[in-house]
């Protein structure tokens, strides 16, 4: 029998893809816009979980009234299993009365010294009085400060190529180079002192780069003897019918941000995208599943592991996708852990403990491999378009 929490979470994670799939996600907290999702942006907390963080210390973390609380505990990180390099970062705050808490960019999982030559950026959450009051990055640079506000506030940060901009409530308030810049790291929320709230936590990739050029298939290699035919349409999109088959990128990647859109021409297709793929063999790699069928009327019971699953590893959380309908995928994947977003919600966070193997069926690869675009069995009719990649270094 299913617990009355189980049926609250479901309610949320059904309400939230309608939500997503509607395209009315303009003014509920934890969520994206239309625009947003096609911009590229990924929520990095759902409003109703904790899922794809983990506490690094024993933090009375908690999800309330759709945001991230801690009160108690020893100081320490709630961080994001998911590494990032280059980014544009929102996050609304709530801090009560003195209150000392923060904001960690490309940060470690334990960071105990956030200034040059250390393992994080932080962007602190304090009162006036500290030496790095609300709005400046901890021993790097400060932020005068003009008040304090037990009310929601927000950041906006861009963190690109060293150069770390920061917004406070919509006023841009400190602009930082750093001369040993900080490449990638995980996201963190700190509890140290005083209650602490955030919600909207929301974060936009930079730096991708186009692989599939919309005009013919430079850069790719379709597999041969196979039956999937791939092709360039008027519209600028690669076409993938019949099957099976596979086209694959003459480039190799291991730690990266991979954003595509996709379109499924049938009802229940099957399809996926291949990554650290070994090169010119089929179907050697990490599956990132493409399948927007789920059971019993229930997006949270995917078939086949659901879009946005890592196939055999971790079935999807959700099926936020429709047939017919374009809509985006994220694949983040940053040492043994692998993350996806459609349309921006996050659906799988799957960390590989397997010993390491060069075929990543059968254990961890975290060396570059080929990215693939498979075509599945005779009933494949799908739409690609806007692939760009950016490496994390």
């Amino acid at each position: 029998m299913l617990s009355c929490s189980r049926f609250a979470h479901q309610g949320a994670l059904l309400v939230m893809s309608l939500m997503l799939l509607t395209g009315l996600l303009t003014a509920e907290p934890n969520t994206l816009s239309t625009q947003e999702i096609e911009d590229g942006w990924i929520l990095l907390f759902d409003g109703s979980s904790l899922f794809g963080w983990e506490a690094v210390t024993d933090v009375d973390w908690a999800v309330s009234e759709g945001a991230v609380v801690a009160t108690r505990g020893p100081r320490g990180l709630l961080r994001t299993l998911a590494e990032f390099g280059d980014y544009r970062l929102k996050a609304e705050f709530k801090a009560q009365k003195g209150t000392n808490s923060g904001v960690f960019l490309n940060t470690i999982p334990q960071c105990e010294k956030p200034g040059p030559g250390g393992g994080c950026y932080e962007l602190n959450i304090a009162p006036l009085d500290n030496p790095f009051p609300t709005g400046s990055l901890v021993q790097r640079k400060r932020y005068e400060g003009d008040r304090e506000s037990d009310t929601w506030r927000s950041f906006d940060v861009t963190v690109q190529k060293g150069e770390v901009q920061v917004m406070l409530d919509g006023k841009a308030v400190l602009s930082y180079t750093d001369l040993e810049p900080l490449t990638r790291g995980s996201i963190g929320l700190q509890f140290n002192e005083g209650r602490i709230e955030f919600r909207n936590v929301k974060l936009q990739p930079l730096g991708l780069e186009p692989i599939f050029n919309g005009k013919d298939l430079k850069g790719w290699e379709v597999y041969p003897g196979k039956n999937s035919i791939f092709s360039v349409t008027e519209a600028g999109e690669l076409s993938v019918i019949n099957g099976p088959g596979q086209i694959e990128s003459q480039e190799g990647y291991d730690d990266f941000v991979l954003q595509l859109k996709v379109k499924c021409n049938g009802k229940h297709l099957n399809s996926g995208i291949f990554f650290r793929s070994i090169p010119g063999e089929f179907w050697q790699g990490y599956e990132s599943q493409i399948h927007n069928g789920f059971k019993e009327g229930d997006r949270s019971l995917p078939m086949d592991y659901g879009t946005g699953g890592i196939y055999r590893r971790q079935p999807a959380r959700l099926v936020v996708a429709n047939d017919f309908t374009w809509f985006s995928k994220t694949i983040i994947a940053s040492g043994s852990h692998m993350s996806t977003w459609v349309n921006g919600y996050p659906v799988s966070s799957w960390t590989d403990t397997r010993a390491p193997n060069a075929n990543p069926r059968n254990g961890l690869r975290t060396e570059p491999g080929t990215i693939i675009i498979q075509g599945h069995d005779p009933t494949t009719d799908l739409l690609f378009s806007s692939i760009r990649v950016a490496e994390i270094r």
